[in-house]
């Protein structure tokens, strides 16, 4: 305070003068430039796809909603769906199993993981449609002993189910690593507790940890569906009509391929975007117990931003107050 008051009046800042100082905000030309690069691209790529005949969007439409793209996409769903229910069942049940105190129940695990994480996918499918080579027939009886019941394999196992089979093994490799990380993630501390008040083992498991971990599993486990969807194209190597097969047979028989390319873009696009909003509505109900007030969603923010709009529109519309507000 005693130096302030030292200082000469010449030497003070003005404070009229600090008030009628124009505040000029930074400017970010590299951002704008990179900006208006990247809006030029997109418009021409934009251009080019309306206007570029090659596409051939007479065609993509007729194709797209015909009954043939519809069932084959019925198809992918069902391979989807069944993949990913036995192969996050058995990923679970493996992830257990390296969690395990037991050393053959975690050799087994890590080497069930090992393996089918090693070999790749269209490698497993070609493997299991020709089973049949490798076993003839499939029976129950005793181990090293007599067989009470056999059947024949490509009976027991036709193409679907082949297919099955390996989409879900292969998949139960990568789940269980995802549900194994999701139960690490949980503290300790946690069991330890639910230990001392001695509930069960499974419940623990059921009530404890899985709600908890869930919050870990789930934003790996969305991305591992989103690409075991994809992934279903590949059983096309088996003859399965598939979206991808039967985009691939047509164009095989009138020659339009970029059409109908389109046609499978489009679909697996759809597609992965509705299991993507999926995801992010079950995540989010997941992330109640850790958040309190959880983000607003993209409905809710669209509905506050029209809110808004409409309340200064009728801001706008209100007349505005006389001035000297006494009476005449």
């Amino acid at each position: 305070m005693e130096a302030d008051h030292a200082r000469p009046d010449h030497a003070r800042p003005d404070h009229d003068d600090l008030a009628s100082l124009k505040v000029v905000p930074t400017r970010h030309y590299a951002r704008w430039a990179a900006a208006l690069a990247v809006l030029v691209v997109s418009v021409q790529f934009l251009h080019g796809l309306v206007t570029n005949p090659v596409w051939q969007w007479r065609v993509f439409g007729e194709y797209v909603l015909s009954e043939t793209i519809v069932t084959a996409v019925g198809v992918t769903l069902q391979l989807t769906a069944y993949s990913t229910l036995l192969g996050f069942a058995l990923g679970t049940v493996l992830a257990f199993m390296r969690l395990s105190a037991g050393p053959v129940l975690r050799t087994v695990a890590w080497t069930y993981v090992w393996i089918f994480r090693s070999i790749p996918m269209i490698v497993q499918l070609v493997f299991w449609f020709n089973l049949g080579a490798l076993y003839p027939e499939l029976g129950i009886g005793i181990p090293f002993g007599p067989v009470f019941w056999s059947v024949s394999s490509n009976d027991l196992i036709g193409t679907i189910g082949a297919a099955l089979i390996g989409l879900s093994l292969h998949q139960a490799a990568y789940c269980a690593e995802i549900v194994r990380g999701g139960v690490l993630s949980v503290d300790q501390g946690q069991l330890e507790a639910a230990a001392a008040l001695g509930i069960p083992k499974l419940r623990q498991i059921r009530r404890i940890v899985l709600p908890q971990a869930m919050r870990t599993i789930l934003p790996t486990a969305g991305s591992e569906i989103i690409s075991l969807l994809k992934g279903t194209s590949v059983v096309y190597v088996m003859a399965i009509g598939e979206l991808f097969y039967q985009v691939k047979v047509i164009y095989g028989r009138n020659g339009m391929v970029i059409p109908l390319l389109m046609v499978a873009t489009a679909w697996y696009v759809f597609l992965t975007s509705v299991l993507s909003v999926a995801q992010y509505y079950v995540e989010r109900h997941y992330a109640r117990g850790a958040e309190r007030t959880p983000p607003p969603t993209p409905l809710e923010r669209a509905r506050r931003f029209l809110a808004g709009l409409r309340a200064a529109a009728a801001q706008r519309r209100r007349p505005a107050a006389p001035l000297g507000g006494g009476h005449g």
